[in-house]
């Protein structure tokens, strides 16, 4: 069995934000496991036993596995005597008391990646803003794991460059342009990650990239200061650099005005090949 511990993460936070926000007694959910249409409940919360614990939910059976075979929420009243769902779960259900259930599903990329649980000891309609609540959870668990696989797709394509740099290599420009376009990416993707670990873990790449670029010049540029940069070296205007970074075109000016002095550098282009000569950028 193999588990995303940081996809973990975010259900458990997502369980804790839906419980809180619709007083639900009892919430859980976890991951579909690596390479299996099945979901593995990992995380507990308001639950008395452990009766769900590690509960291996196959795609189709019971009210999860209908949501991770349709792709969509689903919900009972009363679990134990519902026609809309198979059985297979009825004794874990039971054993932690619950009759009213939710099931949401969360989907990345058109692959269901996990489900969250919402459910009552009471056999009573759950009500559409709980539904809609959950639903909220479950997205926002799907953008933090689209952020992760993002970054984990630039992590894998980034390489440091050589010390001496293109000029090694004449042929291989096409090849570094595609290392600088990866590094404005990370650049760009880092400020929207929550996960510290993983932000410090892209901006070492950013680092690795933007090394051997010449003699580092005692003037350290501020973060946000590279970001703009990294757009501008590839022609991005400061209102698209904005959009991108998530910030006002002034503050775009403004950051790009200060790397300006810091560099020496009259113009943009003048801002990115001096980046560039100190290392800022690869």
């Amino acid at each position: 069995m193999v588990m995303d511990a940081a996809g973990t993460v975010e259900i458990r936070g997502a369980l804790t934000r839906l419980r809180r926000t619709t007083g639900l007694p009892v919430a859980f959910g976890g991951l579909v496991e690596t390479g299996r249409r099945r979901v593995r409940i990992s995380e507990l919360s308001g639950t008395a036993t452990t009766a769900l614990s590690s509960l291996a939910v196959t795609s189709g059976n019971g009210l999860g596995g209908k949501a991770v075979e349709l792709s969509r929420p689903c919900a009972v009243t009363d679990y134990s005597v519902s026609r809309r769902i198979s059985h297979e779960y009825d004794l874990p259900v039971a054993a932690e008391g619950l009759r009213s259930v939710l099931a949401v599903p969360v989907v990345v990329r058109r692959r269901v990646r996990g489900v969250l649980y919402g459910a009552l000891r009471t056999a009573q309609p759950l009500g559409d803003r709980t539904l809609s609540v959950a639903v909220e959870a479950a997205r926002d668990v799907e953008q933090a794991l689209v952020l992760r696989d993002e970054a984990g797709e630039l992590l894998a394509a980034a390489r440091p460059r050589p010390a001496c740099g293109p000029a090694c290599d004449p042929a291989g420009s096409a090849a570094w342009e595609q290392v600088r376009e990866a590094h404005a990416a990370l650049r760009a993707l880092a400020p929207r990650i929550p996960d510290p670990a993983l932000r410090e873990e892209l901006l070492r790449a950013c680092g690795l990239l933007a090394a051997g670029g010449g003699a580092a010049r005692e003037v350290r540029p501020a973060p946000r200061e590279v970001d703009v940069l990294a757009c501008v070296a590839e022609g991005a205007t400061n209102a698209s650099a904005a959009e991108r970074l998530g910030v006002r075109p002034e503050t775009v000016k403004s950051y790009l005005r200060s790397a300006m002095r810091k560099l020496g550098a009259r113009t943009r282009g003048e801002a990115v090949v001096a980046a560039r000569r100190a290392g800022w950028l690869p």
